[in-house]
């Protein structure tokens, strides 16, 4: 699975993911830091990218566009170092792949994972 790591995170946690098997990159290498979440979201759904961020704002982009892609891993805890945060990543991908593949918005928390296939539905 391709995942695209936001600037809201470390560029160690692409490189831990790409030690797990993984193929991961670093948004802050191969687009403008300042970029658009928009610019990063049709980046990433053009190319065949789950995006993994700290960011609530891909969520949102998700329900007001209808859009069904790409796939976002969003993480919703304290602690967002790379090491920390890589065997939740894990376990969503592993667990998930078959959301994310056809379209999901994954919340990962301190004490859960939750699913919303995508499109998003605001009403």
């Amino acid at each position: 699975m391709k995942l695209l790591i936001d600037m809201n995170f470390s560029p160690r946690l692409a490189d831990l993911l790409v030690d797990a098997g993984h193929h991961a990159v670093y948004w802050g290498t191969i687009g403008k830091p300042d970029a658009e979440d928009f610019v990063i979201l049709n980046w990433a759904k053009k190319n065949g990218y789950v995006i993994v961020t700290n960011d609530l704002d891909f969520g949102a982009i998700l329900a007001a566009t209808g859009f069904k892609s790409p796939s976002v891993i969003q993480t919703r805890r304290r602690d967002i170092f790379p090491e920390a945060i890589v065997p939740f990543l894990l376990q969503a991908v592993k667990v998930f792949s078959a959301e994310l593949q056809v379209g999901a918005l994954i919340v990962v928390d301190e004490r859960r994972y939750r699913v919303r296939l995508l499109p998003l539905k605001t009403d």
